[in-house]
Formats: C-alpha cells, structure tokens, sequence
C-alpha cells in the first residue's frame, strides 16, 4: 500500500479550502490528492499528472465515487502548462509536487526501480548486516514506455566516462569511478541485464569496509540511473515556473523532494522569484511517521505563497 508523505504538512501548508481547485502534479499512489479532495468538497477538483499510464490506470479503478472531482491526465509534468490549457483548468489555488516514487513501481511495475524483492529470493544480499532478498528485474527504470533510453541501455552502451559522470553527479556515489570500470569488465563478458546482476557489480567494485554503511550500497547507482532515464532534474526545473504562473494570486506550491539534487532546485527557485517563502527551513518527517513509513526519512517539504 502506498503511504503519502507528510500527508498532514501538505494540508497545512497548501491550506486546500472548500470548493478551491489543485493541481496534485505527482498522482502516485493518489493519497495526497484524495486528502485534498476532501478538504474541497463539494465542488473543489484537482488535475491529477502522472508520467506512468499504469499509475493512472490503478488511481481510476480507485476513485470511482470521485471522477467528477478529479482530472487525472498521463503526461509529464514539464508540460504543465499545455496540461492545464489543454484540459480548461480554472482557477489553481496550489500545487502539489511529491518526487518520490510510489510503493506500487517500486514492488510491483517490475522495471528495475528496486534491487531489494519483498517476496521470493533470486539471491541474497547481506551488505547491510541481515540477509535481505535481492531482486531480479529488467533494468528498465523508465517511468513512460514513451521514454526512449532504459537504465540497461546506459549501462551497456555508454561510455565508462559518460556512466562514472551519471554516478557522481546525480547520484553522489564516491566509488563511481570504480563501479563505471567493473560495468566495463562485465559487460565485455556479458550484457548487464538484471537487477540482481548490478547490484552484484557494485558489491564487487565497493571495497569491503564501505560495504556496510547507513544506506545499501546500491542505492546511490540506482538512483542516478533512474534520475538520468528519466531527465528528472531537468523537469523539475521545467515545471517550477510553469507551477508558479499557473498559481492564483494567494496561491500555494509545495514541493516534497528526496534527496539533495531535488532541493537544492526548489530552495533556489523559491529564492529567485516573488514568492513569499513558507518554510524558512525544509519541513521534515517525525520519528512517528518515519517508523510507520521508512521511505519517508529523507523527504523534505518546501512550500510557498505566490504574492
């Protein structure tokens, strides 16, 4: 099940009121938009984006009792602005942007999002001190099948360069030198296919006393080949002023980021236009909510007035 994110924080800081109108430009699991929904009632609807047309479909068979409400739209929210002329959005009092994944592509769309299963074991990983169960999906990592260029594709046909820049920058791997020359032995000997299989070369190229640290050894490499698929950064930076000229005035933005990348944009963003800042400091998950949601604990939230 997927769990929102700073669910109440949302609520207070975009401030949805009666019969108000959102944009909710990361559907995921629905959450946040079905929150705000309730807070509109009766006549209060949100433009629903997700970029994944499986997304869109799981959200429909779920809110049924509110298709008058809620606009969801299968596009990528850099086209924010053609989005909303295109559906005859009115009035926007806030929008919402959550850049984390959802629980469902991460266990269940079967496109390499993940290296740790939850279910049966094709390998055991024990890099953290337990014995967790590994994995074994396409690396594929695109969130729209219309997304031309996959994780595997990077991974066999890039350059050892091109691959070790991928992993510095937007991952912030320290051994991204090493685990770009192991990709270039393996695949000399085999494609890189599978998840199991990467996760494999990074244990091989991260030395043993680093093997165990407060994040998997993995996370960091699966990150920055899912940000590159899917030119996350750039978007994000696309729609931000897209969001704010679409905001009425009053209204509200807030952006939910996952690691230091993302924040970074939206703490600038914030700062370089008419906007009156909310959150002085980011606003972050309580110790209740990180251990009912462990994949909350590096979620930030950053909200704004537009003046």
């Amino acid at each position: 099940m997927h769990i929102p994110v700073l669910q109440n924080e949302v609520l207070e800081y975009l401030a949805p009121k009666p019969n108000d109108n959102f944009i909710d430009c990361t559907l995921n699991g629905g959450g946040h938009t079905k929150a705000i929904l309730e807070k509109t009632a009766p006549k209060g609807k949100v433009l629903g984006i997700d970029a994944d047309p499986e997304i869109i479909r799981n959200l429909k068979l779920e809110i049924r009792n509110l298709e008058k409400r809620i606009i969801p739209v299968c596009d990528n929210f850099a086209n924010l602005k053609e989005i909303i002329k295109q559906t005859k959005f009115g009035q926007v009092s806030g929008i919402l942007f959550d850049l984390g994944m959802s629980s469902w592509q991460l266990e269940e769309s079967g496109r390499g999002f993940s290296y740790r299963a939850s279910g049966g074991s094709e390998g055991k990983d024990e890099t953290k001190g337990f014995i967790a169960l590994r994995k074994k999906e396409p690396l594929d990592m695109r969130y729209s099948i219309l997304t031309p260029l996959t994780a595997e594709k990077i991974l066999n046909y890039w350059s050892v360069a091109e691959i070790e820049k991928v992993l510095r920058e937007y991952g912030e791997e320290r051994f991204s030198s090493r685990i770009a020359r192991r990709i270039l032995e393996e695949r000399k000997i085999r494609p890189i296919s599978n998840t199991s299989q990467l996760v494999e070369i990074i244990r091989q190229a991260v030395p043993p006393k680093f093997q165990h640290q407060k994040i998997h050894l993995a996370t960091r490499t699966f990150q920055a080949l899912r940000i590159q698929v899917n030119d996350e950064l750039n978007n994000l930076k696309n729609a931000l002023p897209q969001a704010a000229e679409a905001l009425s005035k009053g209204g509200r933005l807030a952006v939910i980021s996952f690691h230091s990348l993302e924040d970074r944009i939206v703490k600038n963003f914030f700062k370089s236009q008419e906007l009156k800042i909310l959150t002085k400091k980011p606003i972050t998950p309580g110790f209740k909510e990180i251990k009912i949601n462990s994949r909350a604990r590096s979620a930030k939230l950053r909200a704004a007035e537009k003046i």
